[in-house]
This record gives structure tokens, C-alpha cells and sequence, in this order.
């Protein structure tokens, strides 16, 4: 097969066995992982989990102690970071501030010998990309924030890289821009196609952004799959008490998952409803998180469960006034996933 056969047929990022420590400690421990062209693909996971250094060995910025990484097609294990077809967004930008917004931009294409009108014009396409036409001469700190993460994104995709890696790039955000941000990454990612490659210990963003993700967990993989697949069909344990909120309980020998959403609560002398698994309580604490409740329910049977409801008519007050009532829990059984010795399968 010709090497431009193969490469359109290879994953853009293949790991395989992929293993590094910093002396007692694995950082990742034998990770195997494939992320398609154009995949908007998302590495998740707490810190120490080793998604970072996961994408530092891809960026080669770290060489690993065996195992892998190939860039579509190509085997780049050994290769140095310049010689491999990826460029990194930092989360501290990573700019130069002596130099302005353009020249930020065009600094790569510089390194490459492209000549200044030629690297003028991919400048401004990508800043016009990232909609900060008309800036380019303006200094680093003219820019809020927000603009500034846009130039060091900017400076990324001007070489137009196979494929984009980004390092908690909104970290340093606050929460309203940060959430402008996701929906902007996500709209660039779409139009250039680039594969995108992007570390988080966000939940709520990996799974606003993502075409998939992986959950990592002490140098592990604990999960791969669609944003619906990770929190609607959780794989074990980790993952569902990570990957938003979950409720773990153990009942006749087996552990079992259920998200607070799924559940509804009615009073504890309501009629039950036919085919739903239910459980009776006493609320023991209301908390008001804007716009929906959470309430905490200790079970007659031991453990606990939350819930969650959003707050449409009932005033706050009238809410909080709930402690200490008998309720009943109902949720459906295909909600419920069983956890066996760290797996689940679907009850």
C-alpha cells in the first residue's frame, strides 16, 4: 500500500502498550488508544490520572519506556517533537509578549521560511479563525484573557497540523468564558477538520465537546466512548462516580449505579409504581444550587441516594422546608447498571 493510502487509513493517533515512570511511579501504565481523523477526542480523568503525560509522549515531549505511538501510520516514537505533524495549545499560552498579536501568529511559519507576505496573510486567516480580525497589531497585554487563548490557538492551527493537542487550554478561564470558549474550540474544530486532542479533568466539558472520551484513572483507561456512552452506560465504578454525579449502593451481594436525574421521589404513601425499582427514606438534607435541588435521602435499608430536581414552581423556602420527611425513590431498571469487580453489566 502507498504511504498516502495507508496514512488516510491509519488513525491519525494510534497508542499501543504505551508505559512511562518517573521512578516509582507509573504515570501510564500500558495504554492502548486510537483516535480517528477529524475526532474531536477527549483524555479525562483527576490529576495524577496521566492524561497529560499522555499527551506529552504524543507530542513527544516525553519518551516512553515501552509501547508505541504512532501519527497516521507513521511510527514517531523516537522522533523528535519538531519532526512530528502536531502542534500544542498550552493553558498558560505560551506567547511571546515582546512580540504582538500577528507576529505571535506567524512566528512558525517564520521558523519555516515562509516569506513575510505569504505568512502575513495565514496569520490573519487564522486569527480571522479564531475572530480576532483586526487585532493583529495590538500587544499581548491589550488582550483580555479570553483573546489571549485565542492567539496561542491561533498560532496552532496556522501550520494547519494533522493533529491539534491541547492541554487544559481553558483552565485559567473563568466559568462564563470558559463555557464561550468550548463552543468556539468546538465550531474551529468543525470547519478545518483538524483532529483535535484535548486533556481535561472538566467533566461537564469533555462531555459538551467531544465526539468521544477516555477516562483515565491511575495511568489507565478505565472507559472509552461517546459522551452518552460514558454517562449514561458507565463501566465501572470510577467512571460513574467521576463523570458527573452518581449513586453507588449495595444491595444483595451486588453493587449497582443510578444518576440522581433518573430518580424521581414522591411522598412514601404514594401508590408504587408498577415495573420501577424503588427505595423508602427520610430526607436528610436540601441543598439550593440555583436553578435545581439536591436533596440527600438516608434509606431505610442503609446507604443513601441523591437526587436532584430543577426548580420550576416551588419556591426555595417551601423546599428547604422538606427535611426530614418520608419519601419513596422510583427509577426505572434500565437505568440501574451493576458493578461487578470494577466492571458493570447492564441488569
Amino acid at each position: 500500500m502507498p504511504d498516502e493510502a495507508r496514512a488516510a487509513a491509519a488513525a491519525d493517533v494510534r497508542l499501543v502498550s504505551l508505559r512511562k515512570t518517573f521512578g516509582d511511579v507509573v504515570a501510564v501504565a500500558e495504554v492502548d488508544l486510537e483516535v480517528a481523523a477529524g475526532e474531536f477526542f477527549t483524555l479525562l480523568g483527576p490529576s495524577g490520572s496521566g492524561k497529560t503525560t499522555t499527551l506529552r509522549l504524543i507530542a513527544g515531549f516525553e519518551r516512553p519506556d515501552s509501547g508505541s505511538v504512532e501519527l497516521a501510520g507513521v511510527g514517531v516514537t523516537n522522533s523528535p517533537p519538531y519532526l512530528r505533524d502536531v502542534n500544542t495549545v498550552f493553558q498558560d499560552y505560551a506567547l511571546f509578549p515582546h512580540m504582538n498579536v500577528v507576529q505571535n501568529v506567524a512566528y512558525g511559519l517564520r521558523v519555516k521560511g515562509v516569506r513575510k507576505t505569504e505568512r502575513r496573510r495565514q496569520a490573519e486567516d487564522a486569527l480571522r479563525m479564531v475572530r480576532l480580525e483586526g487585532l493583529g497589531e495590538r500587544k499581548l497585554i491589550q488582550l483580555s484573557g479570553g483573546q489571549r487563548q485565542r492567539v496561542a490557538l491561533a498560532r496552532a492551527i496556522v501550520n494547519s497540523p494533522r493533529v491539534l493537542l491541547l492541554d487544559e487550554p481553558l483552565g485559567a478561564l473563568d466559568l462564563k468564558l470558559r463555557q464561550e470558549m468550548q463552543l468556539e474550540l468546538k465550531r474551529i474544530q468543525g470547519e478545518l477538520g483538524i483532529t483535535f486532542l484535548y486533556v481535561t479533568h472538566d467533566q461537564e466539558e469533555a462531555l459538551a465537546m467531544s465526539d468521544r472520551i477516555a477516562v483515565f484513572n491511575d495511568g489507565r483507561i478505565e472507559q472509552i466512548g461517546t459522551p452518552e456512552e460514558i454517562y449514561e452506560r458507565p463501566s465501572t465504578e470510577f467512571v460513574a462516580g467521576f463523570v458527573g454525579v452518581s449513586n453507588v449502593l449495595e444491595r444483595e451481594g451486588r453493587r449497582f449505579t443510578v444518576r440522581p436525574e433518573k430518580i424521581r421521589m414522591v411522598p412514601d404513601a404514594a401508590p408504587a409504581t408498577a415495573g420501577f425499582e424503588s427505595e423508602s427514606g427520610e430526607i436528610r438534607e436540601v441543598v439550593y444550587v440555583g436553578m435545581f435541588m439536591r436533596y440527600l435521602v438516608a434509606l431505610d435499608r442503609g446507604g443513601e441516594l441523591t437526587i436532584v430536581r430543577q426548580n420550576l414552581e416551588t419556591a426555595s423556602e417551601e423546599v428547604l422546608e422538606d427535611r426530614g420527611h418520608r419519601v419513596r425513590l422510583e427509577w426505572r431498571p434500565e437505568h440501574t447498571f451493576t458493578i461487578e469487580a470494577g466492571r458493570e453489566s447492564h441488569e
